[in-house]
């Protein structure tokens, strides 16, 4: 069985509350055609978001989103 992406873990945060951080970034990420959709792993996403230096895909949120996936699914 192989794990959820990041990509589809981050999805089930759409269409929250806009003001949440995890919403925030889902949506952030869902609009960026670049985002590595098939990653599962840490340091090709967090390099992919340091690179872009976006304020919607900030570190912070992504680092609280990778912790919950963590816990899920590594």
């Amino acid at each position: 069985m192989s794990r959820k992406t990041f990509y589809a873990y981050v999805m089930t945060y759409r269409g929250g509350d806009v003001e949440d951080a995890a919403t925030h970034f889902a949506e952030a990420a869902f609009q960026d055609a670049q985002f590595p959709k098939q990653a599962t792993d840490y340091d090709e996403i967090s390099s992919y978001i340091e690179m872009l230096s976006d304020e919607a895909l900030n570190a912070q949120a992504f680092d609280v989103l990778w912790n919950s996936y963590e816990t899920k699914y590594v």
